[in-house]
């Protein structure tokens, strides 16, 4: 017997005096996917014939070598950073990383086949995909407006390019067997203090209205809308507000997708997810990790993340929250990037699963918070690393920090020489 068999089975004992089935909780846990985003290997950049600088209030600092020069490297890297994390799991896309094998193609004339080489990709790898339209960096996106911009025209080009978009979705679906979560995203909003913020929102309604006009059949595609609090040039006032949004989703039938650094600092998503799944079937995450502003760090093992486990799990929803990854870091290498954090990710799921939550919910009923505190603590200390170790030895990736290795290896013969 190894180490790591032998340390699970202590661990098995520990949390099977109550009543916990740790294998059934590693079952469980292979089954819930994350999407990986493909942004972080290159650093939003996107591989566009024309190009354009990045903005609409996003910013990548760092300048580690290895960043992916093409769409080749940049799948290249994907796969080795899925080579080091354990379980099933998708791919999520902007719209600026289609191929169009050096054709200036225009993100309103985006079709299916722009991304038939990913869907091949991903069929060959078991990867689901998932999609946004890419509403920023662009010379249609300067000034920070696009749906809700005051020119029908560019109001136009924008709509357009989203109901390309969703149909790519659609298409990703059809092609994969599993729906596409298609998500969108837009930076509009004012630096300063706006004269009328009810004419905007009107424009962005009427703009969103025209997109989702075309009924999709959620077996292909799934619609998502993501709210923002701030950003770069958006100081005062960002149109799609979560309000905003979380009005629309709920009464046109689509997912609100809340981002962990898109609330003021001291407001937690993890507290939102029970309020959301009331009164939404289902509702999508972009799991970050913010440092006084947006600024979408790579997601560690904190409170917060773990108490997105916890209201995942302990309220059954592991079927109903799509859970999605949302950082760049350009410091740091960028495969281990994508390793940190989904880990992480998939660690606050398995801490979760090893909870006693259902003797922590009666404790809490009864009123007998002593009992509730004292074990929520304890549990914290549980072999809780045993059993994340063995889990990735029986996925077949490396255990501990391990996988670093790998990754030391990868940037010397691979990454150091681009």
């Amino acid at each position: 017997m190894t180490i790591v068999k032998a340390q699970y089975e202590v661990a098995k004992q520990a949390y099977g005096t109550w009543g916990i089935d740790v294998d059934e909780a590693l079952e469980t846990l292979k089954r819930v996917p994350i999407s990986i985003h493909c942004w972080q290997g290159d650093d939003i950049g996107g591989f566009e014939v024309n190009k354009s600088e990045l903005s609409g209030g996003i910013s990548v600092s760092g300048n580690y070598p290895g960043k992916a020069r093409n769409v080749y490297e940049l799948r290249m890297d994907l796969e080795k950073a899925l080579t080091l994390i354990p379980g099933y799991h998708r791919v999520n896309l902007h719209a600026m990383y289609a191929e169009t094998n050096g054709e200036a193609v225009e993100r309103d004339e985006l079709e299916p086949k722009h991304f038939e080489n990913w869907v091949n990709w991903a069929k060959e790898k078991g990867l689901g995909l998932d999609f946004n339209p890419t509403m920023f960096s662009h010379e249609k996106a300067e000034g920070g407006l696009t749906l809700s911009h005051p020119d029908p025209e560019i109001r136009e080009f924008w709509i357009n390019h989203c109901m390309k978009s969703r149909k790519i979705g659609e298409y990703f679906g059809r092609e994969l067997g599993t729906p596409c979560l298609t998500n969108l995203w837009i930076p509009d909003g004012y630096k300063d203090i706006p004269s009328d913020r009810l004419t905007p929102r009107k424009r962005l309604k009427e703009s969103l209205d025209r997109i989702f006009a075309e009924e999709i059949d959620e077996q292909y595609n799934i619609d998502a809308i993501e709210s923002k609090l701030f950003g770069i040039g958006s100081e005062s006032f960002v149109v799609g507000s979560h309000e905003f949004y979380y009005g629309y989703a709920l009464k046109n039938n689509k997912l609100c997708l809340v981002d962990t650094g898109h609330f003021h600092p001291t407001e937690t998503v993890s507290n939102k997810i029970s309020s959301m799944l009331l009164f939404s079937d289902k509702l999508a995450l972009h799991v970050s990790r913010p440092v006084r502003w947006d600024s979408d760090h790579v997601v560690s093992l904190d409170d917060e993340l773990r108490e997105i486990g916890l209201e995942i799990v302990r309220n059954g929803a592991l079927d109903k929250v799509k859970i999605g990854l949302d950082f760049f870091d350009a410091s740091i290498n960028r495969v281990a990037a994508w390793t940190i954090g989904t880990r992480n990710m998939i660690k606050a799921l398995l801490y979760a699963l090893l909870m006693p939550n259902e003797h922590l919910k009666q404790l809490q009923e009864e009123g007998n918070f002593t009992e509730r505190l004292a074990l929520m603590e304890e549990f914290k200390t549980y072999p809780f690393g045993a059993v994340w170790d063995y889990y990735c030895e029986q996925m077949g990736v490396p255990v501990r920090e391990d996988w670093l290795t790998e990754v030391k290896s990868y940037e010397e013969e691979v990454l150091l020489k681009r």
